[in-house]
């Protein structure tokens, strides 16, 4: 009896479990339709927008300009940095991630819907001219800027090199907006720059993380070396950011192999980590610093970020711009492309910098340093019968430690130096 009461009830189960079966996959069906359906009725939409367009605008217009425009549009619907490239357009952006270019010498973003400059380029017309990072490009000659994208903004200021170009720009601070007269010229990016600062410093500028430029910091770490190097001080002020490889590369020159350097996390919502990569000239144990401000973006906060997580070394300037997603090219017919964002990144410790930045261990603002006269005061050696110290016939050469080839204008800097060399005698008396 029992087990023909067991019996009844799987058969029950059974029916129940494929009566809902079947409207489960009716209800997906109806809802894959309706979906769908909603999916047809705006593309309908667009469709007939598109004809009207066609009959009626006050001007012949092609199908393929307003296709573009479409997707230039549903793109800039997603991100800043989410782009459509024409063919012209991605040759001049491959062009450009190549490190030379026709133009003035400057990265743009947009920012509160403006055309904002992030970083100029050192030594280029835009650099020179005095153009600063967080200007808003209000017009391009006589071209207002207001609904223009950065592609658009970008296809204007490119151009013959020789031919002159005015920049019409907002500088927060300033009551009236500025005028730059600039000439176009060939921009070829010197991506790393390196010098040896008095008391064993050595010091590398890189400017763009373009292609190999990890290579160029290998080379400049690697020449410094040969000198008697007691700290680094690593300048990523004003770099706008580049290749997440090459900022993989960069930091695997200063951080032992293994470490995770930058995780990112797509749409799925899985962690895929970065780590540090084996690298022939690395330095894991030298005093280090990390000079970066409001212009080093992407690219820069990645190396920044994993130096301040790892605590490798010392992170100097002001907060950082707050770009931590990641963009992959996507190749499309007759020679176009698309730039979508298709992750987020997060430092070592897990943090996202989106929209924050990355704030440094010790903040110093720009500016110069003045010097006043010594006020009066009295010393020891000044008092009548004092004690006489066996070194002090000699105090005008220990008084003297040298000059340090430093600008006084660039503040920054020169507290950076001073912060290395105190990390230096304290590496050395640990040892």
């Amino acid at each position: 009896m029992k087990g023909r009461i067991f019996s009844t009830i799987l058969i029950a189960v059974a029916f129940a479990a494929l009566y809902f079966g079947v409207y489960r996959m009716q209800y997906t069906s109806f809802v894959h339709a309706a979906k769908q359906e909603d999916r047809f009725s705006e593309l309908e939409n667009f469709s007939q927008i598109m004809s009207e367009i066609k009959k009626h605008y006050v001007e012949e217009i092609s199908d393929t300009t307003l296709i573009n425009g479409a997707i230039k549009g549903m793109l800039y619907e997603l991100d800043p940095h989410s782009a459509y490239f024409t063919a012209d357009q991605y040759k001049s952006f491959v062009t450009g991630m190549k490190g030379e270019f026709g133009g003035l010498g400057m990265t743009i973003g947009m920012r509160d819907n403006s055309v904002t400059v992030i970083a100029p380029i050192d030594d280029t017309p835009a650099y020179n001219a005095g153009i600063k990072a967080g200007d808003i490009i209000y017009k391009i000659d006589q071209t207002l800027t207001n609904g223009m994208n950065t592609d658009e903004a970008v296809k204007l200021m490119r151009g013959k090199p020789g031919t002159k170009i005015t920049l019409t720009v907002l500088r927060r601070g300033e009551n009236e907006p500025l005028v730059f007269n600039l000439v176009r010229d060939i921009i070829k990016v010197k991506t790393v720059k390196f010098q040896m600062f008095d008391g064993g410093i050595g010091y590398i500028r890189l400017t763009n993380f373009n292609e190999n430029c990890s290579n160029e910091v290998e080379q400049a770490l690697k020449a410094l070396k040969k000198e008697s190097l007691n700290g680094i001080i690593l300048d990523l002020r004003s770099n706008p950011g580049g290749s997440l490889a090459e900022a993989i590369n960069v930091s695997s020159l200063f951080l032992p192999s293994g470490k995770v350097i930058v995780s990112t996390r797509g749409r799925d919502g899985k962690d895929s980590n970065h780590n540090s990569r084996t690298m022939d000239n690395r330095d894991t144990e030298i005093p280090l610093a990390v000079l970066v401000d409001e212009g080093s973006a992407s690219a820069s906060e990645i190396v920044a970020g994993a130096i301040q997580d790892h605590k490798r070394g010392v992170v100097i300037g002001l907060t950082t711009f707050g770009k931590a997603s990641v963009q992959t090219l996507l190749d499309l017919r007759g020679g176009a492309a698309m730039k979508l964002t298709t992750s987020r990144y997060y430092t070592p410790s897990g943090r996202s910098i989106q929209g924050v930045g990355i704030i440094p261990d010790v903040e110093v603002p720009r500016g110069t340093i003045v010097y006043s006269e010594a006020g009066f005061s009295v010393k020891e050696r000044d008092l009548a019968g004092h004690l006489k110290g066996e070194n002090e016939d000699n105090i005008e050469a220990s008084l003297d430690i040298g000059s340090v080839p430093v600008p006084d204008a660039d503040f920054q800097l020169k507290s950076a130096i001073q912060i290395v060399k105190g990390l230096s005698l304290y590496s050395k008396n640990e040892k």
